[in-house]
């Protein structure tokens, strides 16, 4: 079994990812991400990365080995939708203390899993490594494989504590634990030649589900969704699936392509925000599948349903365009998100004046530059003074960013849109590119904003000579 740093060095040599392909032997033993300073590991660790990427799974027990404050940090912090079992929804963690930092957490780890099985009976159990438990040197996965042969069910260790690199490592780390001790143990029920999995898509606000209803009206099945709104069967079945769409690939590249590698599995990187991505990424699904030998047919019933909606969205997207026509939108987030959701903007009528990219994969620079051009604004590191004096100074209308930044918009008065993960609307397909139009334009025409940018009575009587609050002293 490989040695935690053998892992990581393993992720950082990822070839599928076309960066890391023209770096030389010395820069790609370096990694690809910096290493994390005491303080800076908040929101954003290996351990909180590996915790977003499998806790989508939502019927197996996620029982966080360290202390309690690392599953109240991380527990609940994107807001992925369940179809099913709300297991995924319940905290566990072993909770150690300081005699467990002396003597070891080991047999607290043992009996925790004991517990949880006893209690819940999970398909599975996932245990993530923290921080303290590991530099006091318990091994998760001696105890996890013990476990197993005593319970006679999968413990899955995931070796990803925080210390070892940003939140991005975590993921992949998360997706190592997969491939490592999940895909490939169980078997369908059956198998179709219109199976497919989807890689790096989180059920979102229930993004996914506006996404399904298509996919089933073509006879395409999810084998897998890795890993919204997954069960841990149809995680540990999904080599079976004939193609797979990738959706984010910064975080599952190494999923993606080492299911390439051993199981046959063709993929593609696609997107569902926007009426365009929505359409490529149906097409997409439909020819990888037909090459596989799925009938013929299936690309012109593709086209059929691609119309049909295309139509729709943009019949309803018609209704607010001649009010978002020109409107500057400042779009703070990253990933797969910093060009898919530029795309969808513009199809709104709206101007992108900035999109950030401190979390995007030189592929992402390249798509938004195809899509806004060689001058696109491209954001690496925004500070919140920066942000505040775009939206104060109108070269902006109206801020798309994470809670994070919210108060900067409301602090320059300006309308702010959640868009990422605690979101609580799906921006998703088609009925999501409608949705996400239709909310910016009733943020943008709020009248609150109306409201919040007159003056306040005590500065109008300050401007006026005091003479309004003598006026109404008088009164």
């Amino acid at each position: 079994m490989a040695s935690l740093s053998e892992k990581v060095q393993d992720v950082f040599n990822e070839p599928g990812c076309e960066k890391n392909q023209s770096k030389g032997d010395k820069e790609r033993k370096k990694g690809c991400t910096k290493q994390l300073t005491p303080g800076a590991a908040a929101g954003g660790c290996a351990f909180d990365g590996a915790k977003i990427a499998l806790q989508p799974i939502t019927d197996v027990a996620h029982l966080v080995h360290g202390p309690i404050a690392c599953e109240g940090n991380s527990w609940d912090n994107r807001g992925a939708k369940s179809s099913g079992s709300r297991l995924y929804r319940t905290g566990f963690t072993t909770d150690i203390n300081e005699l467990d930092v002396v003597y070891g957490g080991e047999k607290r780890l043992f009996k925790s899993i004991k517990e949880v099985i006893a209690k819940y009976d999970p398909p599975a159990v996932f245990v993530y490594q923290t921080c303290v438990t590991a530099l006091i040197g318990d091994d998760i996965e001696a105890v996890c494989k013990k476990a197993t042969e005593k319970f006679g069910k999968p413990i899955i260790p995931v070796n990803a504590p925080g210390f070892v690199g940003a939140k991005n490592l975590g993921n992949k780390l998360a997706g190592e634990a997969l491939l490592e001790h999940v895909i490939g143990t169980e078997e369908p029920e059956f198998t179709t030649p219109y199976d497919i999995n989807i890689i790096g898509e989180y059920n979102l606000a229930g993004e996914l589900w506006q996404v399904k209803p298509l996919l089933d009206e073509l006879g395409i099945r999810i084998l897998a969704c890795i890993s919204g709104d997954a069960k841990y069967h149809e995680v540990a079945s999904s080599h079976r699936a004939k193609a797979a769409m990738m959706v984010c690939s910064k975080a599952m590249i190494n999923v993606a392509r080492k299911m390439e590698e051993r199981y046959g599995i063709p993929f593609f990187e696609g997107s569902f925000y926007g009426i365009g991505d929505m359409s490529d990424s149906l097409r997409q699904i439909a020819k990888l599948l037909m090459q596989q030998g799925a009938p013929g047919e299936l690309l012109a019933r593709t086209e059929q349903v691609i119309a049909r909606e295309e139509k729709k969205a943009w019949d309803a997207i018609n209704q607010y365009r001649t009010r978002l026509q020109g409107k500057r939108v400042l779009l703070i987030t990253g990933g797969v998100k910093s060009w898919s959701v530029v795309s969808a903007l513009q199809e709104g009528g709206m101007e992108v004046v900035g999109t950030s990219v401190k979390k995007s994969t030189e592929e992402d620079k390249e798509k938004i530059k195809e899509i806004m051009g060689e001058d696109a604004h491209m954001i690496d590191d925004m500070r919140p003074r920066d942000m505040y004096a775009m939206l104060k100074e109108a070269k902006a209308d109206i801020m798309l960013s994470g809670g994070r930044s919210q108060f900067v918009a409301l602090k320059a008065k300006m309308p702010w849109l959640d868009i990422n993960q605690e979101r609580h609307h799906a921006y998703a397909g088609y009925v999501g590119m409608v949705e996400l139009v239709k909310r910016i334009e009733q943020a943008l025409y709020h009248p609150v904003w109306q409201q919040v940018r007159k003056p306040a009575p005590w500065e109008t009587a300050i401007e006026n000579g005091g003479n309004s609050t003598s006026e109404a002293a008088a009164a």
